[in-house]
């Protein structure tokens, strides 16, 4: 029997499948192709984080934040500097803790006052 996966997966998972008595066939990603297959994989860890709740929510967001950690590497930043930089963002800008719903804007046009 066989089972097509195509996606990234985590380092011993390969080592996992021998030990089960199956053949792992896989292949080392380009630079690009990496990149690609990890961002897909924050978005299918997103979608886990939608589809769970409790200790299981938990463990997908952690699962996220360690693709985040893998993505900022990329881009030769650490997690602790995309953290800054969250940190920074909330100070000039606030953070989400009074759940504001931003429903419209609308123009105000104030009239002049006449002095004459």
């Amino acid at each position: 029997m066989e089972k097509t996966y195509n996606k990234l997966v985590r380092d011993k998972i390969p080592e996992i499948i021998k030990n089960n008595n199956e053949n792992p066939i896989t292949r080392i990603l380009t630079e690009a192709e990496y990149k690609k297959e990890l961002e897909k994989k924050l978005f299918e860890e997103y979608q886990e984080v939608l589809d769970s709740s409790g200790k299981d929510r938990v463990e997908e967001l952690a699962d996220m934040l360690e693709i985040i950690s893998y993505l900022a590497k990329l881009e030769n930043v650490t997690l602790n500097d995309v953290i800054e930089i969250a940190n920074y963002k909330k100070e000039k800008r606030g953070g989400f803790d009074k759940k504001i719903f931003l429903e419209k804007v609308t123009n105000i046009n104030y009239k002049k006052l006449d002095k004459n």
